[in-house]
């Protein structure tokens, strides 16, 4: 016997109130292959709340609510439903997005206290989260280095040996991230956070590891969050110790509008370097940024960061600034990003070695698209191109570098 869209409605409803889930899972995702749009939407929304509010598969739920902004983005209760997922998984940027976009497409006053009972919701968070993302990345230039044959120096030109020029390669590029959040009070809690990254060759040689943890107090508090961390890191360039570095931060993050917000953050870190111990220094960072979506679909947002090391030799020591540009836009099931950035930066003094003082500019591009229309389970392909190009007074820090990303990342 074949079933009707309406008897298959009722007999999910019905499973679902007897919490028969499997029954009523089978028949909703039998409803999502409905030629009707309103009505595969509408099966997927119930499937979504039944998998959010009676399983606890936030993920899950994730998936089903981003289907239906791929095919109806101005939906703001579905968006609304996303950000609560994000927020219940512990993407509290990812979710906080949502809310702007759900604001960015306009909503009725009800609706506007939903969303503002939501942005507090945020504040009570995932007590235990992390993600991981695994891609192969093809590089050009995988150490950064001069395609020149020769380097000038005062004392004459030098030949430089095939290890110190550009040298191309495919890598592994792994990163991961935990975190443990502790309650103390209303409104204050406790951060753990560790994470990792690696990018790996066939040549050891050319391996790059990074491994930090870090703690500290996180308060919140109306459209405020404040956060303190300190903490230590390790690197390995090939196969030994690079550098280790001890530092704090601190971040303020203010909710400017319904559309947008704004981050502010500053840091000290004493990084000994292991090869070198000239280029032992202290490091400071400062960064502004803003965010705000534009519509549904489309959003972007400004940095403006500088950066000041200052290490036991002047020649070393340096300072950098710069500016970097991003928009997004949702393409039915894929999502597109742009990036446009520039820096600049100038050494405090010639190192005896060289003619010149380093002052460099730098250029960088990128394009990244999320095809969730591919999606594996709760995967998605991920596919980036990169662009570099640093003009430096110093020929060994002159280079070009292209690359690309081909991994996977969250479908949601």
């Amino acid at each position: 016997m074949k079933l009707s869209a309406a008897q298959l409605f009722e007999l999910a409803d019905e499973a679902r109130s007897r919490r028969d889930f499997i029954t009523a899972e089978s028949a909703y995702r039998a409803l999502t292959k409905d030629l009707d749009i309103e009505l595969r939407t509408e099966a997927r929304f119930r499937l979504g709340m039944m998998l959010a509010d009676d399983l606890e598969r936030y993920s899950d739920a994730a998936i089903e609510f981003r289907r239906i902004l791929d095919d109806k983005p101005d939906v703001a209760r579905v968006r609304l439903e996303l950000a609560r997922m994000q927020a219940m998984l512990g993407n509290l940027a990812a979710a906080r997005k949502e809310l702007r976009a759900a604001e960015a497409a306009g909503l009725p006053p009800e609706v506007e206290q939903i969303v503002r009972f939501y942005s507090r919701a945020l504040d009570a968070r995932k007590p235990v989260g992390g993600s991981i993302k695994v891609a192969l990345a093809p590089d050009s230039n995988i150490n950064r280095a001069t395609r020149s044959d020769t380097l000038g120096t005062v004392i004459g030109d030098f030949v430089l040996d095939e290890e110190a020029r550009a040298k191309s390669g495919v890598g592994l590029d792994l990163q991961g991230q935990g975190y443990v959040r502790i309650g103390v009070e209303p409104g204050a809690d406790l951060l753990l956070r560790a994470s990792a990254s690696a990018v790996l060759y066939r040549d050891a040689g050319f391996n790059d590891v990074t491994i930090g943890v870090q703690a500290g107090p996180q308060y919140a508090w109306g459209r405020s969050q404040l956060t303190f961390s300190f903490g230590p890191s390790w690197r390995w360039y090939g196969r030994d110790p690079y550098s280790r570095a001890v530092g704090g931060s601190v971040s303020w993050q203010r909710l400017t509008g319904k559309r947008s917000q704004m981050r502010i953050e500053g840091g000290i870190a004493h990084q000994t370097n292991l090869r070198n111990v000239l280029q032992t220094a202290d490091d400071f960072t400062l960064s502004a940024s803003f965010d705000r979506a534009f519509s549904a679909r489309t959003g972007g947002g400004v940095q403006l960061y500088g950066f000041r090391e200052a290490a036991r030799d002047p020649g070393y020591s340096l300072a950098s600034g710069g500016t970097s540009f991003y928009l997004f836009r949702e393409f039915g099931r894929a999502t597109l990003v742009g990036t446009l950035g520039y820096s600049h930066l100038e050494a405090d003094e010639r190192l005896f070695l060289y003619p010149k003082r380093r002052v460099e500019d730098r250029y960088d591009a990128s394009l990244a698209m999320t095809l969730r229309a591919l999606r594996l389970g709760r995967l998605a392909p991920l596919v980036r191109l990169k662009w570099e190009r640093n003009r430096s007074s110093i020929e060994i820090y002159d280079y070009r570098r292209v690359a690309a990303e081909f991994g996977v990342t969250s479908a949601f």
